[in-house]
């Protein structure tokens, strides 16, 4: 197969498989998005969603938020590890968005990446997800995958980002990066994965046979 090829195998495969994408982490808004997009680092969508509830039931805006004492705040999301570091950022992000965007979770990547805890993953979940802004969220099981189908050589998950914008047409992204995700941890997962049994690794690695 070209790299043309498996572009096109891949597209086809994931909308056969998951035309429906819901976001994983659950929120209602923006503000609550982001706020789960930070605690999602290094933790799981499904233990965040275990500790969301608690939290956005202290506060689900940046002003009650912005009134919350970080010490509360890191009681709370214990369970999502990094505790210290994330209850900081959410305090202060809120405090920002509060003082000087209006309440407003900002929609550019600008803005969004200047708040604490704010990487430019985190941006391109919320600039996808909540503002349907078309990016291309790459994370460590994304870059993974990508290698494992030679979609890319890239050594980052920034090289990565680059490669797999060249590759898909940009009304796609915001949908197939969801798709990966799923496709992941269904049948291409970090450990254990056997790529005779993955219905995308089984075919875009597949050697020539002579004829």
């Amino acid at each position: 197969m070209t790299k043309k090829e498996r572009v096109a195998f891949i597209t086809d495969k994931l909308e056969e498989l998951y035309p429906e994408t819901p976001v994983p982490l659950d929120h209602k808004d923006p503000y609550t998005l982001l706020v789960a997009v930070v605690l999602s680092a290094q933790c799981t969508d499904a233990r965040v969603n275990t500790v969301t509830p608690r939290l956005f039931s202290l506060a689900d805006n940046p002003r009650d938020m912005a009134g919350q004492s970080v010490e509360e705040v890191r009681e709370i999301i214990r369970p999502c590890g990094l505790s210290p570091g994330k209850s900081k950022a959410i305090v202060e992000l809120s405090r920002i968005i509060t003082a000087s965007h209006g309440g407003k979770v900002p929609n550019t990547f600008e803005d969004l990446e200047k708040l604490p805890g704010v990487g430019h993953k985190t941006a391109s979940v919320v600039m996808s997800q909540a503002f349907g802004v078309p990016a291309f969220p790459v994370d460590t099981h994304i870059h993974r995958l990508a290698q494992r189908w030679r979609l890319t050589n890239g050594k980052s998950v920034e090289q990565t980002e680059k490669d797999l914008k060249r590759l898909f047409d940009q009304s796609l992204w915001n949908k197939l990066h969801l798709q990966i995700i799923f496709f992941g941890r269904e049948y291409c997962k970090a450990r254990g994965h056997d790529p005779l049994f993955c219905p995308i690794c089984s075919v875009v690695n597949k050697k020539k046979t002579a004829t």
